[in-house]
């Protein structure tokens, strides 16, 4: 970018500026900097630190990626994960060009904090829903690069390099095993797109690298880089298209559902998970699969109509039947057709889930027992997803006005919440103080408060 960026300048940052009929002096005041650093900064003649971009988007009353585009001369948009045309015999080139851009800017020091600065963009989601309901794959997975020949040896090691990232991710979080994963998408993946396969290895090296991107979006997920999240779940569902993987897009659909539910984009929510349970249902998927998504159809539905605050008792009925039907999927048990990703969706999970329907629809005793349950089920194995139900089982306690059961309950997550590198337990754990308004006066609650802030402090 240097020396084209010395020559052009930053017209952008000027007309932002002269829009708002600000001199340069007045945008340098407002910002905090000297005129003559403004000066530079609109000649493109100094770099512009990431504090003051973000000083300059309070100043402008934009988003951050806003003034990321009026300094580097570029938008994001143009990097879009999902190609214009979705069936000609240029889609699978575009699906690796795009994937290799996305994750060669995942590596570049320069680029990094405008991805973390990436809103979530619900509109997105419809064109990406079309073009998977009803865009056609590419006519073969075969591709003829300047890389290296690729076997489906090479697309094994991808599969065993992802599961083993999950286990690391379950285990201690997102933010431990984030970079790793980037750096495999970027030096060991994409180098494989580029490479010469035939349409059986090119189909499985679609999938293999669409699983490989949901875990890059898993973990800018797990620590509330959202719009980063998007970005690479976009990917994922884009690479499983070019497969011709109906399964993994069922996959990436389900956890577009879990992210939707936690940033209350609940129509979307309920939308996605619609759009993973219809293709499911006409690929004969699994029981396990059906079970997976059903009861995350569930909890968005439950989500969006609130039965418990407005009586809607159609609503509620709707949510029940999809609880139900997501547990008798459950117990049918394993095939030899389940996804590897369905071992994730053990039991327990499907309790915890299940136990977030209850408390939405107002049965909070049965909505604890779940969270306790799920506690139970999953001991030492899975420490995020313990700390998660151990407030759950908190928030249902409160509800039941059991203040000192759910205290003791969210007090028992808060050593797991500082071991985890995940930005979303102290999320929840923080959701849950809020709620402890109405007990403010309660010595139990004061303490209980000054106890969670001196140990996120430590």
């Amino acid at each position: 970018m240097g020396e084209a960026r010395r020559c052009a300048g930053r017209p952008e940052l000027a007309r932002a500026r002269r829009r708002l009929g600000m001199s340069q002096e007045e945008a340098a005041e407002a910002v905090g900097v000297a005129t003559t650093t403004w000066a530079r900064w609109e000649r493109g003649e100094q770099g512009v630190r990431a504090c003051y971009r973000a000083r300059i988007a309070t100043a402008f009353g934009v988003e951050p990626v806003r003034v990321e585009e009026w300094i580097e001369g570029w938008a994001f948009g143009a990097t879009s994960s999902w190609p214009a045309a979705d069936s000609a015999g240029e889609a699978l080139v575009a699906t690796v060009k795009a994937a290799a851009h996305l994750w060669r800017l995942e590596m570049d020091p320069s680029r990094r904090h405008l991805l973390a600065a990436l809103p979530f963009v619900p509109s997105a989601l419809a064109e990406w829903l079309v073009s998977w309901n009803y865009g056609s794959p590419a006519a073969s997975a075969a591709h003829e690069g300047p890389g290296r020949a690729v076997g489906l040896a090479d697309v094994a090691r991808i599969n065993e390099a992802r599961k083993a990232f999950s286990q690391m991710d379950q285990r201690f979080g997102a933010g431990l095993v984030r970079p790793v994963v980037l750096r495999y998408l970027n030096e060991n993946v994409s180098p494989l797109l580029r490479g010469r396969y035939d349409d059986r290895v090119g189909a499985e090296l679609m999938s293999a690298a669409a699983g490989m991107s949901w875990m890059a979006g898993w973990t800018a997920f797990d620590v509330n880089q959202h719009g980063q999240a998007q970005q690479h779940f976009g990917q994922a569902l884009q690479l499983a298209k070019a497969g011709n993987d109906p399964m993994t897009g069922v996959w990436v659909l389900a956890t577009l559902t879990r992210q939707a539910i936690h940033l209350e984009q609940h129509t979307w929510a309920v939308w996605l998970a619609r759009a993973a349970v219809d293709t499911a249902r006409k690929v004969e998927a699994p029981p396990r699969v059906l079970a997976t998504i059903l009861v995350k159809e569930a909890w968005a539905t439950a989500l969006e109509a609130r039965p418990a605050d407005t009586a809607d008792r159609h609503s509620a009925i709707q949510v029940e039947r999809l609880v139900a039907e997501a547990e008798r999927a459950y117990a049918r048990g394993t095939t030899d057709r389940d996804p590897e990703w369905t071992s994730r969706f053990e039991e327990a999970e499907l309790s915890a889930e299940t136990g977030n329907c209850w408390r939405l629809l107002g049965e909070h005793r049965r909505a604890a027992e779940c969270a306790e349950t799920a506690v139970t089920a999953f001991g030492d194995r899975v420490p995020r997803s313990v700390q998660f139900n151990r407030i759950h089982a908190a928030e249902a306690y409160l509800e039941m006005g059991e203040l000192e059961q759910a205290l003791a309950s969210a007090r028992s997550a808060i050593p797991l919440t500082k071991t985890l590198t995940s930005a979303r337990p102290v999320d929840l754990i923080r959701r849950f103080t809020g709620r402890l308004e109405p007990y403010a006066d309660s010595v139990m609650v004061r303490e209980f408060r000054d106890h969670l802030n001196a140990e996120l402090a430590a």
